[in-house]
C-alpha cells in the first residue's frame, strides 16, 4: 500500500491557519485580560467612593452646623454656595480621646461655641486654613479674624441675623460675640454667679476665661487628586505647646478623585440646611464612578 505525505503547499497552509488560531486566541485572551483590568478597577474605584460618601454622610447627619459652602452673596460675581471643599462643625458626640468630654466642649464646661475668640475657628488664617473660602481665588486673605475672608472683619454678630447682608448667618462673629460691649449679655448674669456682666468683655458666658471655646470644623478638600479629611483632635498635633483649632488629623478617604463638588441648597424656611455633594473617580483605564446625594446637616426635618 502506497503512503502519501504532506505536501509543502499543504504544510504552510496547515502552519498558516495554526498561526491565525493562535494569533484568534491571544486576542480574546487579551481582550479577557483587559474586560477584567477594567471590571476590578471599577469594583476599587466604587469601593472607594462609595467608603468615602458614606463617610461624609455620615458626618454631615450627626453634625449641628454647615461652615462651608457660605451662602451666595449676590453682591459678588462667584457663587459662594458652590464649593469644591465642605467644612461643617464637628459631631458633638465625637471623643477621641476618650476622656468623656466631648471634643467639640474646647473647654470642658458641658456647652458648646459660647465663647468664641474673633478668630472663630481658632486656626490662626482668615477663614478655613487652607482652603478659599469665598472662591474669590485667594486662599487665607486678609486678617485672621476675617472668618468668611470677604474683606471686613467681624461684622456679623452672633444673633440669628445676617447682619452684613451677604446671605450667610453669624459667619464673621467677633471675640465679644453679640457684639454689646458687655461681657456675656449686657445687663444679664450670664453664669448665674450673682454678678452682672462680670469680667472682660471676650468673655462671652462670663466664667472668668476668655476666648476658650472655639468653632471645632471638621473638613473635606481635594488635593492631589486625593480627597482628605480633616478632623480637629485635642490634642498638641502641631507640637506648638498648646491646643487650639489649628491642632488637626488629615486622612485619605479616595484616591483618582476628578471631581468634588459640594452645594448648599436653598434651605426651606424652619427646615434644617442641605447640601447636595457630588463625587467622581476615574481610574487609569478610563473607567469612571459618578455618586450624587442629598443630605441634611444634623439629620433634621
Amino acid at each position: 500500500m502506497t503512503q502519501r505525505g504532506y505536501t509543502l503547499v499543504e504544510l504552510l497552509v496547515a502552519l498558516l491557519l495554526a498561526v491565525l488560531l493562535l494569533a484568534g486566541m491571544a486576542g480574546v485572551t487579551e481582550n479577557a485580560l483587559q474586560i477584567g483590568d477594567v471590571a476590578r478597577e471599577s469594583l476599587e474605584l466604587n469601593r472607594q467612593a462609595r467608603f468615602a460618601m458614606d463617610r461624609i454622610v455620615r458626618m454631615v447627619s450627626r453634625s449641628p452646623g454647615l461652615v462651608l459652602p457660605l451662602a451666595d452673596n449676590p453682591a459678588t460675581p462667584q457663587k459662594e454656595n458652590i464649593h469644591t471643599a465642605l467644612a461643617i462643625l464637628l459631631p458633638r458626640d465625637i471623643d477621641l480621646d476618650g476622656n468623656g468630654i466631648p471634643d467639640a466642649d474646647n473647654d470642658g464646661d458641658g456647652k458648646f461655641d459660647e465663647d468664641l475668640p474673633a478668630d472663630m475657628n481658632n486656626d490662626g488664617a482668615p477663614g478655613i486654613a487652607g482652603i478659599d473660602d469665598n472662591l474669590d481665588g485667594v486662599v487665607d486673605n486678609g486678617a485672621v479674624a476675617d472668618d468668611d475672608e470677604d474683606g471686613s472683619v467681624d461684622e456679623d454678630k452672633c444673633d440669628g441675623v445676617d447682619n452684613d447682608g451677604d446671605g450667610s448667618i453669624d459667619e464673621d462673629c467677633g471675640a465679644d460675640m453679640n457684639a454689646d460691649g458687655a461681657p456675656g449679655r449686657a445687663k444679664v448674669d450670664d453664669n448665674g454667679d450673682g454678678v452682672v456682666d462680670n469680667g472682660l468683655v471676650g468673655d462671652d458666658d462670663e466664667d472668668g476665661k476668655v476666648d476658650e471655646d472655639w468653632l471645632d470644623t471638621l473638613v473635606y478638600f481635594v488635593q492631589g487628586g486625593v480627597l482628605k479629611e480633616r478632623m480637629p483632635v485635642p490634642w498638641d498635633a502641631n507640637g506648638d505647646g498648646k491646643v487650639t483649632g489649628a491642632d488637626t488629623v488629615t486622612s485619605a478617604l479616595a484616591e483618582n478623585v476628578t471631581l468634588f463638588r459640594v452645594e448648599r441648597l436653598a434651605r426651606d424656611s424652619g427646615r434644617a440646611q442641605v447640601v447636595e455633594i457630588t463625587l467622581e473617580l476615574t481610574g487609569a483605564k478610563g473607567t469612571k464612578v459618578s455618586l450624587k446625594t442629598r443630605v441634611r446637616v444634623g439629620g433634621g426635618l
